[in-house]
């Protein structure tokens, strides 16, 4: 069974890629004007957050996904960064939360990282 920490980051991300399904018009809202596809990028990054928490869950698959995922919130930051900029257009999430949320990217990233640490250290006694 997997460990606890891998539980939260697949309930998190399949929680978040299922909510770009329901919700797609907030994120579609969260995306800088300067990138196209709006809706197309919310599904396809809901699409890749839901294969991710499936695939952090699978031995075999959990490093491929652990740095899907960690890729994935790189790749997401920029809508994070314009939230913070655009405030007014979250009325219901207060300021002060869309900037907290900046460095928390960060330290996702780095859990994420952590919790496959064990594939990724016999990953490289393999290939060492």
């Amino acid at each position: 069974m997997p460990c606890i920490p891998l539980l939260v980051i697949a309930l998190f991300f399949l929680t978040g890629g299922i909510a770009h399904f329901v919700v797609a018009d907030f994120f579609m809202m969260a995306m800088p004007d300067y990138l196209g596809y709006h809706k197309e990028l919310v599904l396809v990054s809901g699409v890749l957050e839901i294969l991710g928490a499936i695939g952090i869950l699978i031995p075999q698959t959990r490093l491929l996904a652990g740095y899907g995922l960690i890729a994935l919130i790189i790749a997401v930051y920029p809508a994070n960064i314009h939230m913070a900029l655009h405030p007014e257009k979250y009325k219901n999430l207060s300021e002060l939360f869309l900037y907290i949320r900046l460095p928390f990217q960060f330290i996702f990233v780095w859990f994420v990282w952590w919790a496959i640490a064990p594939e990724r250290l016999e990953n490289n006694n393999i290939n060492g």
